[in-house]
This record gives C-alpha cells, structure tokens and sequence, in this order.
C-alpha cells in the first residue's frame, strides 16, 4: 500500500470521531477543524501519489501550481508522472473512501432529522447506479465530452465538489452543535444542501452521458 492509498484509509478512518463528536453536540471548533482535515486529505492524497512516483522530484510547489494555477510547464511535469500506473486497487479505494465520507454525513444528518430521507435515498442510487457504469470501465476520472470534463474531471469540478461539501457538511455540524437547527439558520444549510445535491446530481449525469457515447 503507497502513501496515496494510506491517506485514504485514514481519511475515511477520520469519520468515525467526527460522527461521534457531531453526535455528542461536542465544541464545534474540532469538529470543524477535523472535517476541513478530511477534505484537505483528499487532494493530499493526489500529491502523495505524483511524489511517490516521482521519487520526490514533484513538489507540493509543482503540484499546487499545475492543479490550482494551471501552470502549463508544471501541469506537463506532474501529468508525466500522474500517467504512471500505481497500485492495481487505488483508483477504486479512492473511490470507496469518498463514498464512505459521503454517506457517513448524509445518513448522520438524515438520523438527526436534518436532511430528509428522499435526499439520502437518491444519493445512494446515483452513486449505486454510476459507479457501476463507471467501475466498468476501469476508472471514472477520464471523461471524454467537455461537460463532463468540466464539471467532473478537471481541477476546478473537483475542487468545487470538495469545498461544497466541506462548507455544507461543517455548517450543519455547526448549527446542530450550537442548537440553531431552525428558521433562517437552518434555510441556510438547506440552500447548501440544495447545491451540493444539485451538483452531485449534474456530475452523475456527465457520468453517464460519458459512458453511453460511443
């Protein structure tokens, strides 16, 4: 098991203590602070991967530049590794990790009567249904039509799932720790999950469009 695949296991390991101090309505700050640890693991791991097969010749400098600034000549050094293959299973537990973060936050607010039910139910067969579709292909992080690069493969589709998630996930945590789970608080979380959702549902449905053309 690489660093990258370690980070996962840990980052999904991560969901166990924030539940429970979600739960418990324990100092928001922590829980914040471990959430917004989470996410940052997820590109982490991208980077642990890239260095590893570099042999530490790509920095976190190189890679902030080609994924956040798009830098054209560190985009070439970090894709020439990114290529490499890694181990047979790392794609696949980057997926599973992500899909045990998400669900974790969606079945913690659906018990807590936050998030209705329709919403987890739906998540869970989007995801069931595309990753499917996807799974047979080998991998789902190359897409072939434009809208489905934008909105799934390319660094902003991904950077945009992962901050919407972290903002929406940490403000409900937030206002159920601090007992404001009503009125104009509680519209404000539902405007976030709204997002979230909506986006989530956009990118399955690049998804699939990607996988049925031909």
């Amino acid at each position: 098991m690489n660093n990258a695949d370690k980070i996962t296991v840990f980052r999904a390991l991560l969901v166990f203590p924030i539940a429970y101090l979600i739960l418990v309505k324990f100092n928001p700050i922590p829980t914040l602070l471990l959430i917004g640890v989470m996410f940052v693991l997820d590109a982490l791991d991208g980077f642990a991967m890239v260095s590893e097969k570099s042999n530490g010749s790509v920095t976190i400098i190189d890679y902030i530049s080609a994924s956040v600034f798009g830098l054209a000549s560190a985009k070439r050094k970090v894709n020439r590794y990114k290529s490499l293959p890694g181990t047979s299973y790392g794609a696949r537990l980057d997926i599973a990790g992500d899909r045990i973060i998400e669900y974790s936050f969606w079945i913690i607010f659906t018990y807590l009567h936050i998030i209705p039910l329709a919403i987890l139910l739906l998540i869970v067969v989007r995801h069931s249904f595309v990753d499917a579709l996807m799974g047979s292909k080998g991998t789902s992080s190359k897409m072939r039509s434009r809208f489905g690069y934008w909105v799934y493969s390319s660094n902003i589709g991904r950077g945009w799932i992962n901050v919407t998630k972290a903002v929406a996930f940490g403000y409900l945590a937030l206002i159920y720790a601090t007992s404001h789970v009503y009125g104009a608080y509680l519209l404000v979380g539902y405007v976030l999950v709204a997002v979230l959702f909506v986006y989530i549902m956009l990118r399955g449905i690049a998804q699939v469009y990607d996988f049925t053309r031909k």
